[in-house]
């Protein structure tokens, strides 16, 4: 065997059979033939559903958060408008105040136009009366 030299055919069975052997030698390796690997694969199957379950519980708890936040901004910003209203209809109020006081103390000047103007004419006509029989 000194100067054996394979040929093709017995290459190919070479290769063949070493191939067979990593074969052999990966599925003794494989995990999924121990004992403890469908052990284990439930353990992490159970672990990431009750993972899933809390993220779920937590994201649950933040909606439910930012619900109470908007909520709270919503009663806010409804108050603030409410105050708004309240103030303008106060305001409202106050300048038809103001104007009602103006159209009175206006009637009023008038009024005592008018009387000053009645008193005028009658002490005017009372002078001209006295003046009228004083000449007969």
């Amino acid at each position: 065997m000194k100067n054996f030299e394979p040929d093709f055919a017995n290459r190919l069975t070479t290769a063949a059979q070493a191939k067979q052997a990593l074969i052999k030698k990966a599925k003794a390796k494989n995990p999924a033939n121990a004992a403890e690997y469908a052990r284990k694969q439930a353990e992490r199957r159970a672990l990431n559903v009750s993972r899933a379950a809390e993220q779920r519980a937590r994201d649950a708890e933040r909606k439910a958060r930012i619900a109470e936040r908007n909520a709270a901004k919503l009663a806010e910003k409804t108050a603030k408008a409410e105050a708004l209203a309240a103030e303008e209809a106060a305001r409202v109020a106050a300048l038809k105040a103001e104007q009602d006081a103006i159209e009175a103390d206006i009637a009023e000047r008038e009024r005592q136009e008018v009387e000053l103007a009645a008193k005028q004419k009658a002490a005017r006509d009372a002078k001209y009366a006295a003046r009228k029989s004083r000449q007969r």
